[in-house]
C-alpha cells in the first residue's frame, strides 16, 4: 500500500512539472486581452525571440515596428509603435495576448493574430474560389510566441 501511495505521489509531482501546450482555440484572454498563462508551458528564449522579431519569414514584426536595439536589421517599419522600451510598460501577460491576437486588446488594429486558426475572412472565395477551407495553421507556434515575449521583455531604456 505504501508503495502505491508513493508511486501516485511521484506521478503527480512529475506531472505537475510537465507543461501542456495551449491550442489556439483554447487561449483564455482576460478582459483587456492579457493571456495569463504560458502558451507552451516552457520559458521563452529571448535570443530566439529576437530572430523571430527580425526575420521576415517568421514573425516579420520588424516590417511594422522599430526597435533601436536592432540597428543591424534594415528596413524597419513605421506602421506600428516603436517598441524600444515596451518591456518597461507591458507585462509578459499583456505582450502574450497582443502577439497571440492583438484585436483582443486593440479592437481596430491591423496587427495580425499570430496564434489564431479560425474566424478569418476569406476574400479568395469571392475572387478566385481558391480560399483555403477549414482551420489554418497559426503564424507562430506557442513556443515562438513565448520566445518573442521573452525578447520584448528585454526591451528597456538603457
Amino acid at each position: 500500500m505504501k508503495l502505491t501511495a508513493i508511486t501516485v505521489a511521484a506521478t503527480l509531482i512529475a506531472g505537475a512539472g510537465y507543461a501542456q501546450e495551449v491550442a489556439p482555440g483554447d487561449v483564455q484572454f482576460g478582459e483587456y486581452g492579457a493571456v495569463e498563462t504560458s502558451l507552451s508551458g516552457v520559458e521563452g528564449n529571448a535570443d530566439s525571440g529576437r530572430k523571430i522579431f527580425s526575420t521576415k519569414s517568421q514573425g516579420n514584426c520588424v516590417s511594422c515596428h522599430q526597435v533601436s536595439a536592432l540597428a543591424d536589421v534594415p528596413f524597419q517599419g513605421e506602421v506600428g509603435p516603436v517598441l524600444d522600451s515596451v518591456g518597461e510598460y507591458r507585462s509578459a501577460e499583456e505582450l502574450r495576448g497582443i502577439v497571440a491576437n492583438a484585436k483582443m486588446t486593440f479592437e481596430g488594429t491591423m496587427m495580425p493574430a499570430f496564434y489564431k486558426t479560425t474566424g478569418f475572412i476569406r476574400p479568395g472565395d469571392g475572387y478566385t474560389g481558391k480560399a483555403p477551407k477549414g482551420e489554418l495553421s497559426p503564424i507562430l507556434s506557442a513556443q515562438e510566441i513565448e520566445d518573442l515575449v521573452a525578447f520584448l521583455l528585454t526591451l528597456k531604456e538603457s
